[in-house]
């Protein structure tokens, strides 16, 4: 066979790629047990797979789990400050997947390595963010007419994905994979909670305790992080615009306030919202001495970068790893983690590989659904069948030993009736 294709930093790093890989695997044991079950049966035989995710050492265990059902993989980067280059390397080194991706490229380079795995004419697109959908339907649409599905597993690119199919442009069929309960519960919710706090830590050493943390933003990713922030001892405070939401927050005990109040008394203030300009040019012009901004959307754009730029006298950079200060004309300074893009990935190493284990398991199996479908669904956007998620559930509580009742058959006749 031959050599894969690739674009990273330096292909030395494998060994130290590999051992990352493996240690994350080690808390991925229902993706253990799809793997294995995909070597026996190859449910992917023989067809292309074109990838834009996020390449840490999780990721590299899916790829692997396709491979080993037997897909040809091209990765790139769903995110210029996420990628691990010793995994890049392992996988491509090791584990035979075309990869292309380095850590901090430029958007050119980003733009350039999806072109790449698109130019691989694949059957089948997994995306992060709709960035590889949107670059194939609105640049180069001439590379997808082999394509027949995909998965897109942010919120935020099931929001594009949607927008586009009722617009009549989606010219394939994608699933959600985003929208499991699953990965809602542990993905969203106790996945970002936990590796947001983490890369805000890794990027300041600061103390929550006894400070006041501004969630912007209450779906299931914000609530996850604002039970995690009040769980370190923060007093949190939450921005929403939808009512129903923000009833939710004040019913579990959280404060909640327009963005204009919260931003003058913020410590820690961080964006999860999926939308655009969430802290904007007068919240700015708001803000304590020594606050600081972070963003756990999928895009930087959460942020309005370019007022702080405009309201800032001077930038310093870099003054810890993945933390710019900016000074106001009043002297106060305004601190800003991982240049405003995915804090948790930017600063940290995103969600821990147990969290992981269950959303890519269900990816995996929703791919081996999708294969076995071919043909037969429209173009638009897909829930996952709810026996993988079911399935996904099972094999994580077999994983962890745990034993759940099972109903009788009285019990089933019961729940299948309506007479008395």
């Amino acid at each position: 066979m031959a050599p894969p294709e690739y674009d990273v930093a330096d292909l030395g790093l494998a060994a130290a790629g590999v051992r990352r890989v493996e240690w994350a695997e080690r808390a991925m044991p229902a993706l253990r047990r799809v793997r294995e079950r995909f070597a026996a049966e190859r449910p992917l035989d023989g067809l292309r797979v074109a990838a834009c995710m996020h390449v840490t050492a999780e990721t590299a265990n899916l790829l692997r789990t396709l491979a080993a059902g037997g897909a040809d993989i091209a990765l790139a980067a769903s995110n210029p400050m996420s990628t691990q280059d010793d995994t890049a390397a392992a996988l491509v080194a090791e584990y035979g997947v075309e990869v292309f991706a380095r850590a901090g490229m430029d958007p050119a380079t980003y733009d350039r390595n999806l072109a790449a795995v698109l130019e691989r004419r694949p059957h089948l697109l997994l995306d992060d963010g709709c960035d590889l959908v949107n670059i194939a339907h609105l640049e180069r649409p001439e590379l997808i007419g082999e394509a027949f599905g995909g998965c897109e597993q942010t919120t935020t690119g099931v929001i594009r994905l949607r927008r586009m199919s009722a617009e009549g442009a989606l010219r394939l069929p994608m699933v959600a994979v985003n929208d499991t309960a699953t990965k809602r519960m542990f993905d969203n919710r106790y996945g970002t909670g936990q590796s947001t706090i983490d890369g805000i830590l890794r990027a300041t050493n600061a103390m929550l305790a006894g400070r006041t943390v501004v969630v912007a933003g209450f779906g299931h990713c914000g609530s996850g992080l604002a039970e995690r922030a009040r769980g370190m001892g923060a007093r949190v405070v939450v921005t929403e615009v939808d009512p129903v939401k923000a009833l939710d927050a004040v019913m579990q005990g959280f404060t909640v306030l327009p963005m204009d109040r919260a931003a003058r008394i913020g410590d820690v203030l961080v964006t999860v919202t999926g939308n655009r300009d969430v802290i904007r040019a007068e919240h700015i012009a708001a803000l304590k001495d020594g606050a600081v901004l972070a963003n756990s959307g999928h895009f930087d754009v959460e942020i309005d970068l370019a007022a702080l730029e405009s309201l800032a006298v001077e930038v310093r950079r870099e003054v810890r790893p993945h933390t710019d200060e900016y000074v106001l004309a009043d002297g106060r300074r305004v601190v800003l983690l991982a240049e405003g893009r995915l804090v948790n990935l930017g600063a940290a190493e995103g969600h821990p590989a147990a969290v992981m284990d269950m959303s890519f398991s269900g990816q995996a199996l929703t791919v081996a659904w999708l294969a076995r479908n071919r043909g037969t669904l429209e173009p638009g956007v897909h829930e996952v069948p709810a026996d993988i998620d079911t399935e996904v559930a099972r094999l994580e509580l077999d994983a962890l030993g745990v034993g759940i009742d099972a109903l009788t058959a009285g019990q089933q006749d019961y729940l299948n009736s309506w007479r008395p």
